[in-house]
């Protein structure tokens, strides 16, 4: 996993990750709405989730210390971290300014 992570977020379009664990009750919420932002925004974001029980040297890499945290990635530049749940039109205004 971790060579294809690292080559999805070397893409030119935002690319923003979900970390986030299976047991975890906040990161179940917060998905339903990821996914909603992936189908609005279409083509200018990429959505993908990393389960951080599942890789745990990307989440050591990027210092998870908390699910979900949501990351935005732009050509492999960190442009966003922020670790709990986040509402819709939070993360919509968060894509605009950076993607």
């Amino acid at each position: 996993m971790k060579a294809n992570f690292d080559s999805i977020i070397q893409s030119d379009t935002a690319v923003l990750v979900d970390f986030f664990a299976e047991w975890c009750g906040p990161c179940k919420a917060q998905s339903p709405l990821l996914k909603e932002m992936a189908q609005d925004m279409g083509e200018r974001i990429k959505v993908i989730k990393i389960d951080v029980d599942k890789n745990p040297d990307i989440a050591k890499r990027y210092h998870i210390q908390g699910v979900p945290t949501i990351m935005l990635f732009k050509k492999g530049e960190i442009k966003f971290k922020q670790a709990g749940m986040m509402s819709k039109p939070q993360l919509l205004h968060i894509v605009m300014q950076n993607a």
